[in-house]
């Protein structure tokens, strides 16, 4: 049995209590964010990013997360994404953390804004070099014909920042989701699973119990 086996069971046997949640969800959040990382699951920090378009039709795709704090949760992606236009007309988001093979997930409902560029330029420059590449050449959301056009603006890119830094691109950055409901759920056997939701009030947060 795997370390995620075994945290699995333990955790799906203890289940969850309302006396054992941090009053703060940022902090209940750091709490399991680091027990996921820890049990070595790919990707801990791959979250579920819906949005919602002009006609009210929702979308979803995978994001990750980059960094969090008592002000929220934040990712990165191509400023004049599907992403992007859909979030500069309903700042309404949504996040998921599906951390299935631990039992977990973490729900989070919220507003998203752009983080200050000097944010988005401190991240960007962690970045490797291929990753920064790749964020000027692909046209994020946009029809191609070909991965040979893609392949190509790479190269092309390659060569303009051949013998310096790759700066930042002016439609690239971050977003910062400030939230407003977190759920943490917790699975249990028979599917009575434990479900409790903060709730954000003024500035301060009330914890409900739901039903499974």
């Amino acid at each position: 049995m795997n370390r995620a086996d075994e945290l699995l069971k333990l955790w799906m046997s203890q289940g969850l209590a309302r006396d054992s949640l941090d009053p703060d969800p940022i902090r209940q959040f750091e709490l399991w964010y680091t027990q996921a990382i820890n049990s070595g699951i790919p990707e801990p920090n791959a979250m579920s990013l819906a949005t919602v378009d002009q006609d009210g039709q929702p979308w979803i795709r995978t994001v990750l997360l980059k960094l969090f704090d008592e002000a929220g949760f934040v990712f990165f992606t191509n400023y004049e994404s599907d992403k992007a236009q859909q979030i500069a007309l309903n700042h309404r988001v949504g996040l998921l953390f599906p951390w299935v093979a631990l039992g977990r997930q973490v729900k989070i409902s919220g507003t998203a804004e752009k983080i200050p560029t000097t944010e988005s330029m401190k991240y960007f420059a962690s970045r490797p070099r291929g990753s920064q590449i790749g964020a000027w050449a692909s046209s994020q959301s946009r029809v191609i014909s070909s991965r040979s056009l893609l392949d190509a603006k790479v190269d092309e890119i390659k060569r303009k920042f051949a013998k310096g830094e790759v700066p930042l691109p002016s439609f690239w950055g971050g977003y910062r989701v400030t939230p407003f409901a977190i759920e943490f759920w917790q699975a249990r056997e028979c599917r009575l699973h434990d479900r409790f939701v903060y709730m954000k009030n003024a500035d301060e947060w009330t914890i409900e119990r739901r039903a499974p």
